[in-house]
């Protein structure tokens, strides 16, 4: 667990280089906003249309591979990037970045839930890797570009080609399975789809807070570091929530917590947009705990509703519904030039009440069949 917490925090970097990868690109290329979208587009939006395609794969065949040859892959992409002057080529290099993003996550997820041996606490340990590897994408990025271009972009695969050679070294990734052994349950399709509003709504809030928050603190408290403390606050408590929601979770019931989280997120994100002054950041920490503890609760909610089919509920929880709620941000801006920021960030407030509402209807699955451990990776 410990190399595979540690594995999805060197891939979800890759996620998090991209946002600060499009600036330079735009200082040395002088690439234009919609050019510079598509960068972000080549990055998240392949990315969550295939990951679900590799969850069906991995459904109806065990992959491990998939796990050390998707973070290589995600970092080869990142550190091609830079090199060449050509749009397309840079457009290529980002979207095979993403495909190895799209690779990774749904048997690692499978991997995680069974080496956790159905542990919230395990699960949510891997989710907060991820979390933590996407807030450290531009803390890796910036230094090594600001110093060395764009031409150094080869350096930043580094972490990639280190990671992926530390999984493969584990036995259980090592070994290509000769079967996958059948799963028992029965698949709650209903039960799914009603979660993917539930997870879908939480990642369209989340992406327009951590898109306009920063603005929205500077205006509001003065100064460009209070905005840059308020997304350290988002994210660093976030990531602790992120371990919070398993620990309640197995005191509680995934459900409960679930629910609970989405409102109190209600009247959270609504503060961030009320309440005056220093205070605001309490609403933020608010949030974040309410938007994150029930991250990696999505995950094994989704694997126990579609127990036959873990890869493709991982894909879906994990890429299709959170990189959806990239939407919302074009959205919020489109109501804050119409109005202002203020009443953006609170038509924010929709988002929870409608995830909640959602959660409402979420029934306890059956118990995950932790027997089908192992087996299936050597």
């Amino acid at each position: 667990m410990t190399v595979l917490v540690a594995g999805h925090a060197v891939d979800d970097l890759y996620q998090g280089a991209v946002p600060a990868i499009v600036p330079f690109l735009v200082a040395e290329r002088s690439y234009g906003y919609v050019a510079a979208a598509g960068i972000t587009v080549a990055a998240t939006l392949l990315s969550s249309v295939v990951q679900p395609l590799f969850g069906v794969l991995t459904d109806r065949r065990a992959m491990p591979w998939l796990v050390p040859a998707g973070m290589t892959v995600a970092g080869v992409g990142i550190g091609l990037c830079g090199l060449g002057d050509s749009y397309l080529f840079t457009w290529l290099a980002i979207a095979l970045s993403g495909l190895g993003v799209a690779a990774y996550h749904p048997e690692a997820a499978r991997l995680a839930r069974r080496v956790s041996r159905d542990g919230h606490i395990g699960m949510s340990w891997f989710a907060l890797g991820g979390n933590v590897g996407f807030a450290l994408g531009p803390v890796l990025v910036t230094p090594v570009l600001a110093f060395g271009g764009l031409q150094a972009s080869p350096l930043l695969m580094i972490p990639a080609l280190i990671g992926g050679a530390l999984t493969l070294a584990l036995r259980g990734v090592r070994g290509e399975p000769a079967h996958v052994v059948a799963h028992t349950g029965r698949d709650d399709w209903g039960q799914f789809g009603r979660l993917t509003v539930v997870v879908t709504a939480r990642s369209m809030v989340t992406f327009g807070l951590s898109t306009f928050l920063a603005i929205w603190v500077t205006q509001r408290v003065g100064g460009l570091v209070a905005g840059s403390a308020a997304l350290v606050v988002l994210f660093g408590v976030g990531a602790a929530g992120t371990l919070l929601g398993g620990v309640l979770a197995g005191r509680w019931g995934r459900i409960r917590v679930v629910r609970v989280s989405y409102a109190v997120a209600v009247p959270a994100v609504a503060g961030i947009a009320l309440v005056p002054g220093p205070a605001v950041y309490l609403m933020v920490a608010l949030a974040a705990v309410a938007l994150y503890a029930p991250f990696s609760l999505h995950t094994t909610l989704g694997q126990d509703y579609l127990p036959n089919r873990l890869g493709t509920a991982s894909g879906v929880t994990l890429g299709l519904a959170v990189s959806v709620g990239g939407v919302a941000a074009p959205v919020v801006g489109a109501i804050a030039a119409v109005t202002n920021l203020q009443w953006a960030l609170l038509s924010l407030t929709v988002l929870p009440a409608i995830a909640w509402v959602a959660a409402r209807g979420l029934r306890r699955p059956a118990p995950f069949d932790a027997r089908l451990s192992l087996r299936d990776y050597g």
